[in-house]
Protein backbone atom coordinates (compact mmCIF):
# COMPACT_ATOMS: atom_id res chain seq x y z
CA UNK A 1 0.00 0.00 0.00
CA UNK A 2 1.14 3.83 -0.82
CA UNK A 3 2.60 5.59 2.07
CA UNK A 4 0.61 9.08 2.83
CA UNK A 5 1.42 11.50 5.33
CA UNK A 6 -1.14 13.24 8.25
CA UNK A 7 -0.23 16.56 9.24
CA UNK A 8 -1.51 17.54 12.65
CA UNK A 9 -3.47 15.35 14.56
CA UNK A 10 -6.04 16.57 16.85
CA UNK A 11 -9.53 14.79 16.99
CA UNK A 12 -9.93 14.90 12.91
CA UNK A 13 -6.57 14.06 12.21
CA UNK A 14 -6.13 10.88 14.75
CA UNK A 15 -9.37 9.66 13.26
CA UNK A 16 -7.60 9.89 9.41
CA UNK A 17 -4.74 8.15 10.66
CA UNK A 18 -7.28 5.47 11.88
CA UNK A 19 -8.66 5.27 8.86
CA UNK A 20 -5.63 5.66 6.85
CA UNK A 21 -4.09 2.53 8.79
CA UNK A 22 -7.03 0.07 8.91
CA UNK A 23 -7.23 0.33 5.22
CA UNK A 24 -3.29 -1.16 4.75
CA UNK A 25 -1.31 2.20 4.24
CA UNK A 26 1.62 3.17 6.42
CA UNK A 27 0.90 6.76 7.93
CA UNK A 28 4.11 9.42 8.19
CA UNK A 29 3.02 11.44 10.70
CA UNK A 30 3.70 14.91 11.93
CA UNK A 31 2.23 16.44 15.53
CA UNK A 32 4.54 18.97 17.25
CA UNK A 33 2.26 18.13 20.40
CA UNK A 34 4.16 15.19 21.99
CA UNK A 35 0.88 13.83 24.12
CA UNK A 36 -1.11 13.55 21.26
CA UNK A 37 0.61 10.13 20.00
CA UNK A 38 -0.90 8.39 23.51
CA UNK A 39 -4.22 9.54 22.09
CA UNK A 40 -3.32 8.67 18.55
CA UNK A 41 -2.57 4.91 19.76
CA UNK A 42 -6.26 5.14 21.62
CA UNK A 43 -7.91 6.39 18.55
CA UNK A 44 -6.50 3.80 16.56
CA UNK A 45 -7.25 0.79 19.23
CA UNK A 46 -10.98 2.03 19.51
CA UNK A 47 -11.35 2.35 15.39
CA UNK A 48 -9.68 -1.39 15.29
CA UNK A 49 -12.28 -3.35 17.53
CA UNK A 50 -15.06 -0.68 15.06
CA UNK A 51 -13.66 -2.47 12.23
CA UNK A 52 -13.31 -5.81 13.63
CA UNK A 53 -17.60 -6.05 14.88
CA UNK A 54 -18.00 -4.97 11.05
CA UNK A 55 -15.51 -7.09 9.76
CA UNK A 56 -13.83 -4.48 7.21
CA UNK A 57 -10.59 -2.93 6.21
CA UNK A 58 -7.32 -4.36 5.11
CA UNK A 59 -6.10 -7.59 6.84
CA UNK A 60 -2.80 -5.86 7.88
CA UNK A 61 -2.88 -2.69 9.50
CA UNK A 62 -0.36 -0.11 8.22
CA UNK A 63 2.14 1.07 10.17
CA UNK A 64 1.99 4.84 11.88
CA UNK A 65 5.79 6.34 11.94
CA UNK A 66 6.16 9.56 13.97
CA UNK A 67 8.32 12.07 12.17
CA UNK A 68 9.69 15.41 14.10
CA UNK A 69 9.00 17.95 10.63
CA UNK A 70 6.51 18.10 7.49
CA UNK A 71 9.53 17.56 5.32
CA UNK A 72 9.72 14.41 6.95
CA UNK A 73 6.65 12.97 7.24
CA UNK A 74 5.85 14.08 3.44
CA UNK A 75 8.55 12.30 1.82
CA UNK A 76 7.66 9.60 -0.46
CA UNK A 77 3.65 10.30 0.51
CA UNK A 78 1.35 9.75 -2.46
CA UNK A 79 -1.50 11.78 -0.44
CA UNK A 80 -1.58 14.40 2.37
CA UNK A 81 -3.81 15.39 4.92
CA UNK A 82 -3.48 18.77 6.46
CA UNK A 83 -5.64 18.76 9.82
CA UNK A 84 -4.22 21.80 11.76
CA UNK A 85 -6.79 23.69 13.91
CA UNK A 86 -9.19 26.76 11.63
CA UNK A 87 -6.76 29.33 11.64
CA UNK A 88 -6.30 30.57 8.22
CA UNK A 89 -3.19 32.00 8.64
CA UNK A 90 -1.66 28.73 10.35
CA UNK A 91 -3.12 26.50 8.00
CA UNK A 92 -2.22 28.56 4.54
CA UNK A 93 1.75 28.47 6.19
CA UNK A 94 1.36 24.76 7.13
CA UNK A 95 0.09 23.78 2.87
CA UNK A 96 2.86 25.92 1.92
CA UNK A 97 5.26 24.08 3.85
CA UNK A 98 3.94 20.88 2.85
CA UNK A 99 3.83 21.62 -0.78
CA UNK A 100 7.20 23.14 -1.13
CA UNK A 101 8.69 19.47 0.42
CA UNK A 102 6.27 17.50 -1.31
CA UNK A 103 6.60 15.48 -4.30
CA UNK A 104 5.32 16.74 -7.52
CA UNK A 105 3.13 14.10 -8.22
CA UNK A 106 1.37 14.06 -4.73
CA UNK A 107 -1.79 15.43 -3.74
CA UNK A 108 -2.45 17.49 -0.75
CA UNK A 109 -6.20 17.70 1.13
CA UNK A 110 -7.25 20.05 3.55
CA UNK A 111 -9.69 18.71 6.56
CA UNK A 112 -10.70 22.86 6.91
CA UNK A 113 -14.85 22.67 7.64
CA UNK A 114 -15.54 25.73 6.11
CA UNK A 115 -12.02 27.31 5.02
CA UNK A 116 -12.13 28.42 0.84
CA UNK A 117 -9.60 26.49 -0.48
CA UNK A 118 -9.12 29.31 -2.85
CA UNK A 119 -8.08 31.11 0.14
CA UNK A 120 -5.45 27.92 1.23
CA UNK A 121 -3.68 28.20 -1.91
CA UNK A 122 -2.40 31.40 -2.42
CA UNK A 123 0.99 30.28 -0.50
CA UNK A 124 1.35 27.01 -3.03
CA UNK A 125 3.85 26.79 -5.64
CA UNK A 126 1.71 24.31 -7.05
CA UNK A 127 -1.98 25.28 -6.48
CA UNK A 128 -3.42 22.88 -8.82
CA UNK A 129 -2.59 19.77 -6.65
CA UNK A 130 -4.71 20.97 -3.28
CA UNK A 131 -7.82 20.31 -2.41
CA UNK A 132 -10.71 20.35 0.46
CA UNK A 133 -11.29 16.53 1.76
CA UNK A 134 -13.90 17.85 4.69
CA UNK A 135 -14.64 14.79 7.03
CA UNK A 136 -17.24 14.29 9.84
CA UNK A 137 -15.99 12.68 12.90
CA UNK A 138 -15.19 10.22 14.03
CA UNK A 139 -13.43 10.16 10.73
CA UNK A 140 -12.86 6.00 10.68
CA UNK A 141 -16.86 5.26 10.54
CA UNK A 142 -18.58 8.36 9.21
CA UNK A 143 -17.74 7.60 5.39
CA UNK A 144 -18.86 10.82 3.44
CA UNK A 145 -16.12 13.55 2.81
CA UNK A 146 -16.83 16.75 1.21
CA UNK A 147 -14.54 17.57 -1.53
CA UNK A 148 -13.57 20.97 -2.63
CA UNK A 149 -11.31 22.73 -5.38
CA UNK A 150 -10.40 26.03 -5.20
CA UNK A 151 -10.04 28.37 -8.55
CA UNK A 152 -6.73 26.99 -8.97
CA UNK A 153 -7.27 22.96 -8.30
CA UNK A 154 -7.03 20.85 -11.36
CA UNK A 155 -9.79 18.84 -12.47
CA UNK A 156 -7.27 15.72 -12.71
CA UNK A 157 -6.58 16.33 -8.67
CA UNK A 158 -10.61 16.27 -8.30
CA UNK A 159 -10.51 13.05 -9.72
CA UNK A 160 -7.35 11.84 -7.66
CA UNK A 161 -9.36 12.69 -4.21
CA UNK A 162 -12.32 11.22 -5.04
CA UNK A 163 -10.36 8.03 -6.21
CA UNK A 164 -8.23 8.12 -3.23
CA UNK A 165 -10.41 8.73 -0.51
CA UNK A 166 -12.88 6.10 -2.05
CA UNK A 167 -10.09 3.38 -1.56
CA UNK A 168 -10.24 3.84 2.22
CA UNK A 169 -14.00 3.67 2.36
CA UNK A 170 -15.11 6.92 2.07
CA UNK A 171 -17.90 8.64 -0.03
CA UNK A 172 -16.47 11.66 -1.88
CA UNK A 173 -19.12 14.40 -2.19
CA UNK A 174 -17.54 16.49 -5.24
CA UNK A 175 -18.83 20.32 -3.80
CA UNK A 176 -18.58 22.15 -7.40
CA UNK A 177 -19.66 25.58 -6.69
CA UNK A 178 -16.66 27.07 -3.71
CA UNK A 179 -18.96 28.26 -0.80
CA UNK A 180 -17.90 29.31 3.04
CA UNK A 181 -18.90 26.30 4.82
CA UNK A 182 -19.49 23.87 2.28
CA UNK A 183 -22.65 21.57 2.32
CA UNK A 184 -23.23 19.53 4.97
CA UNK A 185 -21.86 22.28 7.57
CA UNK A 186 -24.38 24.46 6.47
CA UNK A 187 -27.63 21.87 6.74
CA UNK A 188 -26.20 21.67 10.10
CA UNK A 189 -25.48 25.08 10.85
CA UNK A 190 -28.84 25.45 10.10
CA UNK A 191 -30.24 23.12 12.83
CA UNK A 192 -27.92 24.24 15.56
CA UNK A 193 -29.20 28.30 15.07
CA UNK A 194 -32.70 26.99 15.45
CA UNK A 195 -32.11 24.93 18.43
CA UNK A 196 -30.27 27.69 20.34
CA UNK A 197 -33.38 29.54 19.48
CA UNK A 198 -35.65 26.85 21.16
CA UNK A 199 -33.17 26.92 24.05
CA UNK A 200 -32.71 30.87 24.27
CA UNK A 201 -36.82 31.37 24.23
CA UNK A 202 -37.59 28.16 26.71
CA UNK A 203 -39.29 26.29 24.34
CA UNK A 204 -37.47 23.15 24.67
CA UNK A 205 -34.53 22.23 26.75
CA UNK A 206 -31.49 20.39 24.86
CA UNK A 207 -31.87 16.92 26.29
CA UNK A 208 -35.65 17.51 24.26
CA UNK A 209 -34.51 18.59 21.08
CA UNK A 210 -31.43 15.73 21.11
CA UNK A 211 -34.56 13.40 21.81
CA UNK A 212 -36.85 14.86 18.70
CA UNK A 213 -33.85 14.44 16.53
CA UNK A 214 -32.58 10.84 17.69
CA UNK A 215 -36.15 9.19 18.54
CA UNK A 216 -37.80 11.26 15.25
CA UNK A 217 -36.52 12.71 12.06
CA UNK A 218 -32.93 11.75 12.80
CA UNK A 219 -33.79 7.52 12.46
CA UNK A 220 -35.10 8.64 8.88
CA UNK A 221 -32.18 10.44 7.70
CA UNK A 222 -29.76 8.22 8.77
CA UNK A 223 -30.78 5.94 5.60
CA UNK A 224 -33.01 8.04 3.65
CA UNK A 225 -31.80 11.53 3.92
CA UNK A 226 -34.48 14.63 3.59
CA UNK A 227 -35.41 14.39 -0.09
CA UNK A 228 -35.86 10.93 -0.41
CA UNK A 229 -37.99 10.89 2.47
CA UNK A 230 -39.97 13.28 2.17
CA UNK A 231 -40.75 11.74 -1.74
CA UNK A 232 -42.18 9.23 0.74
CA UNK A 233 -44.22 12.06 2.38
CA UNK A 234 -46.06 12.93 -0.72
CA UNK A 235 -47.65 9.50 -1.50
CA UNK A 236 -48.22 7.85 -4.85
CA UNK A 237 -47.77 11.63 -6.59
CA UNK A 238 -44.21 11.51 -4.94
CA UNK A 239 -42.14 14.81 -4.64
CA UNK A 240 -44.27 17.59 -6.46
CA UNK A 241 -48.02 16.71 -3.72
CA UNK A 242 -45.32 17.08 -1.17
CA UNK A 243 -43.87 20.86 -2.12
CA UNK A 244 -47.44 21.68 -3.16
CA UNK A 245 -48.75 20.23 0.00
CA UNK A 246 -45.90 21.83 2.27
CA UNK A 247 -45.29 24.76 0.20
CA UNK A 248 -47.21 27.22 1.81
CA UNK A 249 -45.48 26.43 5.05
CA UNK A 250 -42.31 28.48 4.00
CA UNK A 251 -44.20 31.24 4.47
CA UNK A 252 -44.99 31.16 7.76
CA UNK A 253 -42.75 31.91 10.57
CA UNK A 254 -41.59 28.44 11.25
CA UNK A 255 -37.65 29.03 11.81
CA UNK A 256 -35.32 31.97 12.86
CA UNK A 257 -32.72 30.84 10.46
CA UNK A 258 -31.83 34.49 9.42
CA UNK A 259 -31.07 35.45 12.69
CA UNK A 260 -29.31 33.88 15.50
CA UNK A 261 -29.62 34.82 19.38
CA UNK A 262 -26.97 36.80 21.30
CA UNK A 263 -24.27 34.37 22.60
CA UNK A 264 -24.55 35.86 26.12
CA UNK A 265 -23.24 34.38 29.23
CA UNK A 266 -26.46 34.28 30.70
CA UNK A 267 -27.53 31.38 27.01
CA UNK A 268 -24.18 29.85 27.38
CA UNK A 269 -24.48 28.64 31.26
CA UNK A 270 -28.25 28.05 30.14
CA UNK A 271 -26.92 25.66 27.78
CA UNK A 272 -24.00 24.43 29.62
CA UNK A 273 -25.96 23.44 32.44
CA UNK A 274 -28.51 21.62 30.57
CA UNK A 275 -25.93 19.90 28.41
CA UNK A 276 -24.13 19.00 31.66
CA UNK A 277 -27.53 17.34 33.01
CA UNK A 278 -28.24 15.36 30.38
CA UNK A 279 -24.80 14.02 29.71
CA UNK A 280 -22.43 14.62 32.61
CA UNK A 281 -22.74 11.55 34.14
CA UNK A 282 -20.62 10.28 31.33
CA UNK A 283 -17.06 10.69 30.96
CA UNK A 284 -15.68 11.85 27.42
CA UNK A 285 -14.28 7.91 27.13
CA UNK A 286 -17.68 6.74 27.41
CA UNK A 287 -19.41 8.92 25.29
CA UNK A 288 -17.30 8.13 22.58
CA UNK A 289 -16.95 4.30 23.15
CA UNK A 290 -20.96 4.75 23.07
CA UNK A 291 -21.09 6.85 20.08
CA UNK A 292 -18.63 4.60 18.23
CA UNK A 293 -20.74 1.27 19.16
CA UNK A 294 -24.40 3.00 17.88
CA UNK A 295 -22.54 4.03 14.97
CA UNK A 296 -21.27 0.53 14.14
CA UNK A 297 -24.83 -1.19 14.82
CA UNK A 298 -26.58 1.27 12.54
CA UNK A 299 -23.90 0.47 9.69
CA UNK A 300 -23.91 -3.16 10.26
CA UNK A 301 -28.04 -2.91 10.16
CA UNK A 302 -27.50 -0.89 6.90
CA UNK A 303 -25.12 -3.14 5.52
CA UNK A 304 -27.38 -5.85 5.84
CA UNK A 305 -30.27 -3.93 3.94
CA UNK A 306 -27.12 -3.10 0.98
CA UNK A 307 -28.78 0.44 1.59
CA UNK A 308 -26.99 4.01 2.45
CA UNK A 309 -23.83 3.98 4.07
CA UNK A 310 -24.29 0.16 4.43
CA UNK A 311 -24.39 -0.40 0.64
CA UNK A 312 -21.04 1.92 0.61
CA UNK A 313 -19.24 -0.69 3.45
CA UNK A 314 -20.67 -3.79 0.82
CA UNK A 315 -19.14 -1.87 -2.58
CA UNK A 316 -15.87 -1.04 -0.59
CA UNK A 317 -15.44 -4.68 0.20
CA UNK A 318 -16.53 -5.71 -2.97
CA UNK A 319 -13.76 -4.06 -4.37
Amino acid sequence: MARVAAVGAGVIGAGWIARFALHGHDVAVFEPKDDTFADIARVVDRAGRSYADLGIGAPQRGAIIRCSSIAEAVDGAVFVQESVPEVIELKARVLGEIDSALDASATIGSSTSGLLPSQLQETLSNPSRMVVGHPFNPVYLIPVVEVVGGKLTSADTIQRAQTFYSSVGMKPLHIRKEIDAFVADRLLEAVWREALWLVNDGVATTQEIDDAIRYGFGLRWAQMGMFETYRIAGGPAGMRHFMAQFGPALAWPWSKLTDVPEFTEELVDLITAQSDEQSGMFTLSELEETRDANLVAILAALRGRRWGAGALLDGNEDR
